[in-house]
């Protein structure tokens, strides 16, 4: 493996996640958000694919026996991108990000739940750690320094966000002995991209050529930030580069302040310190129990378990 060059693209793939972010942001104060949604999905279906065929491996990499799963892990993967899009308007930038943070906390609670995975004490603190850190980010918006119900709406949006968020991972993880990361993304995108038409009803808009820039550039900045996302596994680690996906925060942090003006507040940015943290421990613990488990397998190898 290259870890540098795994660093570098997940580096660069979070600043994109956080630009593509700020542009759903800007986008939303008039576009609804299934229009947001149809956009961010429906442009990584051309572009995916377009990837694949130039290396030449558009069939297998689209190939899949799990449909079923997939229709699953869209329809979770949609609600999340859904609910986190529609928090974007009511929140700053940086607290929704520090919000986000919760998701890898709670696949710890669905792996459990669903793959059956054992959770020890290590990681249940860390679960408690995290969700301490939530509730200290969101604590201003739910107290008597709330900002009102639409703080408090943005906030449920983007925790309910998180955790389905954190379910359509753990279908990810169920699916990824079978099915390929590109066949996984394209298959998402096209259930995406299906399911937000359902909300063309409810009152779409015309967008004005600065929206069409916004929407354009949301599709296809994801889509670019999703791809450097998966080509850095094959250079590093995930456990490795775990902790550079937290960057995301410094880059919330510096386009909410040059584009929209929003200075986050000490609670957002303790608790933002606190769930960090538990992600931390978590990918710490992840990465001794895979090597408890390598170094296990080698002694059974050489019989001598």
């Amino acid at each position: 493996m290259a870890p540098t060059r795994g660093i570098l693209m997940i580096l660069v793939a979070m600043a994109l996640f956080t630009l593509m972010s700020s542009f759903v942001k800007a986008a939303s104060v008039r576009v609804p958000t299934g229009e947001v949604v149809f956009f961010r999905a429906g442009l990584s279906i051309p572009i995916i694919a377009a990837w694949l065929w130039m290396r030449g491996d558009l069939a297998a990499g689209l190939r899949t026996a799990n449909w079923h799963r997939h229709a699953v892990r869209g329809l979770a993967g949609t609600m999340a991108m859904g609910m986190g899009f529609a928090g974007l308007a009511h929140l700053p930038l940086a607290e929704v990000t520090a919000i986000r943070f919760v998701t890898p906390v709670m696949l710890v609670i669905f792996a459990a739940l669903i793959l059956g995975e054992r959770v020890r004490l290590v990681r249940i603190t860390a679960v408690a750690m995290g969700l301490v850190g939530v509730g200290i980010i969101v604590w201003p918006q739910l107290g008597q320094e709330g900002l009102g119900p639409t703080a408090t709406l943005g906030v449920a949006l983007t925790l309910g966000s998180a955790t389905l968020a954190a379910l359509a991972q753990t279908f990810i993880k169920a699916m990824s002995g079978s099915e390929r990361v590109e066949a996984i993304v394209f298959y998402f995108s096209c259930t995406a991209a299906t399911l937000s038409l359902l909300t063309l009803p409810f009152g779409w808009v015309w967008p004005t050529p600065y929206e069409w820039a916004l929407l354009l550039g949301a599709g296809s900045i994801g889509v670019v930030g999703q791809l450097l996302m998966t080509a850095s596994y094959r250079h590093a680690d995930a456990g490795a580069l775990a902790p550079f996906t937290y960057t995301s925060m410094l880059w919330a942090i510096g386009l909410g302040y040059v584009w929209f003006g929003d200075v986050p507040g000490l609670y957002t940015l303790a608790g933002a310190a606190l769930v960090i943290a538990a992600g931390i421990v978590i990918v710490w613990r992840e990465r001794q129990l895979a090597r408890g488990g390598t170094a296990r397998r080698k002694l059974r190898a050489k019989g001598m378990m």
